[in-house]
């Protein structure tokens, strides 16, 4: 989804209608510690770094629990993957991930791009075409999410995702042209609905043929550098029950579509690859509305994440001049949505990640989407990087660039609020963080590890202290620092408290 207003239109009618129910308080998940067994079977087989799950946290080869602040990098055009162009992705754009902070990018692996001709049959040139950057994201030390997105099925209904052969047109719409309404409304037509209904139900060996593709991806990537997962499916669509979707989350759809879905390409991965995070999303609507989702845990899986996204329908009321839409309201509703995938998370035995969120212009929405992760040592990769004239879009307020072809065209109140002082890698478990954007004024509190060798990662916004910066430490010392990255290391078994300040005028 990449804003609330997929769902928001319809939304609106079936708030009027009374069909909405109020969000009920969610009872956030306790937090685990990152556990030293985690590093040292990484260092045991010396894997490549890549990132696992251990309890609510992510975690790298040295133990520590890493919170990443990432954006999303989906091309929707055949050959569904950036060019290396000014306009697409080059050595110029990892540099600029990593000198803002962003250590973290959700890349869109389209099953169209995968295996576009048959069943299982890869494309070389995709899987090389993205290979080149992967790699300019591994050398700048940026984690990866491997991304299945679809939108609105097919290019035949105005969207993308799945290859030329998975469009099996159901009768009796097959008899007349397909109706292709503008994004999101295609996905609320009964042919749409149907298709992924059948999806679901693995006719014509589409489920078959869609795991097979996550199949590809493990057995070229589960070595990649960098590597922090794979996102199975982007926002399912659960078909043509979507209006209990809506209403109540559709639990029936988990148990008997969803989760058995998500499963079959999850073995079929873990048959190549043991290790690397699978990464479950829940369906369409949660991401824009406060509804329950229902993931269970799968026994023995210890590598599951949990994405998922955030879209605050304030947003769009207050875009459209909606009565009473008030952005200040998304203070409340991402908060709830926090505590929920905390708890879904778990539930399933997952790690948690906002793999989608902002999609806007307005800074205030992104201001407060930005703080209450904060708030919940969430990570997250926003969406999105370029704009890439995406198809599948409710406005322009896409990307961080007026023109994307040109880096300094980026929009500068925008970015003010995603590039954050933050703690990028914590040797220990994160306890609070806070950072206001308006001061540069940084707080950070964790509970440290003394097992773990690595130092506490913090990176320090480039934009937010003009004149240097001043760092205060209590339980712990600085080992080393520069313009955009402090280590701490502690020197207590208590609570270490990072302080971060702007010198004065």
């Amino acid at each position: 989804m990449r804003r609330a207003h997929l769902v928001v239109p319809l939304t609106a009618l079936l708030l009027c209608l009374g069909l909405l129910s109020a969000p009920e308080p969610v009872e956030a998940a306790p937090t685990a510690a990152p556990g030293r067994e985690v590093a040292e079977r990484s260092a045991a087989r010396k894997a490549p770094p890549q990132l696992r799950r251990a309890g609510r946290w992510l975690v790298d080869p040295q133990g520590r629990v890493v919170i990443v602040h990432g954006l999303n990098l989906v091309w929707k055009h055949d050959p569904y993957v950036p060019p290396a162009t000014r306009e697409g992705f080059r050595a110029r754009d990892a540099r600029w991930f990593a000198r803002h902070g962003f250590n973290a990018a959700r890349v869109g692996t389209l099953w169209a791009g995968l295996t576009p001709d048959a069943p299982g049959v890869a494309d070389p040139s995709y899987l090389r075409r993205w290979q080149r950057v992967l790699d300019l994201l591994a050398k700048r030390r940026i984690w990866t999410l491997l991304d299945a997105h679809q939108d609105q099925w097919h290019e035949t209904y105005g969207g993308e995702g799945v290859p030329d052969w998975a469009v099996q047109r159901p009768m009796p719409y097959a008899a007349a042209p397909p109706v292709v309404a503008p994004f999101p409304t295609g996905y609320w037509t009964p042919e749409v609905s149907t298709v992924f209904d059948n999806f679901w139900a693995g006719e014509g060996g589409l489920l078959d043929g869609w795991a097979a593709a996550w199949r590809i991806a493990a057995e070229r990537w589960r070595d990649q550098p960098y590597l922090m997962g794979y996102d199975l499916l982007n926002e399912p669509w659960m078909g043509r029950e979507w209006l209990r979707c809506l209403a109540d989350g559709c639990e029936p759809s988990y148990a008997e579509e969803l989760q058995p879905a998500m499963d079959l390409a999850r073995r079929e991965i873990r048959e190549v690859d043991a290790a690397n995070l699978v990464w479950w999303e829940p369906q369409q609507f949660a991401g824009g509305q406060p509804l329950d989702t229902f993931y269970e845990a799968v026994p023995g899986e210890k590598q599951l994440g949990f994405s998922w996204h955030s879209y605050c329908p304030e947003v769009f009321f207050e875009s459209q001049g909606v009565p009473g839409g008030d952005v200040e309201k998304c203070w409340e509703f991402d908060r709830g949505r926090h505590e929920h995938a905390l708890d879904q998370a778990r539930e399933m035995r997952a790690v948690p990640m906002m793999s989608e969120w902002g999609a806007t212009d307005n800074a205030r929405a992104i201001h407060i989407d930005a703080a209450v992760a904060d708030e919940h040592l969430m990570g997250w990769t926003h969406w999105s990087y370029k704009r890439w004239r995406d198809p599948t879009t409710a406005d322009d307020a896409q990307g961080l660039f007026r023109d994307d072809t040109d880096l300094s065209s980026v929009k500068q109140e925008k970015l003010r609020e995603l590039v954050r002082t933050y703690a990028q890698a914590t040797a220990g478990t994160p306890l609070r963080m806070r950072f206001d954007t308006t001061t540069g004024d940084f707080t950070f509190r964790y509970r440290p590890d003394r097992s773990i060798t690595a130092p506490t990662r913090i990176f320090v916004s480039p934009l937010h202290y003009p004149r240097g910066y001043r760092v205060r430490v209590r339980g712990g010392r600085v080992l080393d620092r520069d313009r955009r990255h402090l280590r701490v290391r502690a020197t207590s078994p208590g609570t270490v408290v990072v302080r971060v300040t702007g010198r004065p005028s």
